[in-house]
């Protein structure tokens, strides 16, 4: 399978860009901080679906799903602070946190699947 047909890498990136998006309007004062911080969590999902789906093994690629899982419940915790500083409106809130609802249960679906191939 190529990684341009795996469509939760498909939905990551575009997550990721999304981010890029909403953050280019963060105040200058936090390019280190949320906005830095926001971007590389965005990044590290679809970056590790793409290095698991690389590995040999199946060990491999569920590895590194279970990290892709982990930056997404970072980037959500970060969407959820800059939403309740005052740096996110509802809109964009919403509509980033529904896609990562959905990312995370298509990560869910393909650990389970790659799991039970194994069987």
């Amino acid at each position: 399978m190529s990684l341009s047909n795996l469509e939760v890498w498909r939905k990551s990136v575009e997550l990721a860009k999304k981010i890029y998006f909403i953050t280019k309007d963060f105040p200058q004062s936090e390019i280190y901080g949320l906005t830095s911080q926001m971007r590389r969590a965005s990044v590290s999902i679809a970056s590790n679906i793409a290095e698991g789906r690389g590995r040999s093994t199946a060990k491999d690629f569920v590895h590194f799903l279970h990290l892709a899982q982990g930056s997404l419940y970072e980037l959500s915790t970060q969407l959820v602070i800059a939403h309740e500083v005052g740096l996110l409106n509802n809109e964009h809130f919403e509509d980033a946190s529904e896609e990562i609802r959905s990312i995370e249960s298509m990560i869910r679906g393909l650990i389970f699947r790659i799991r039970n191939e194994k069987k």
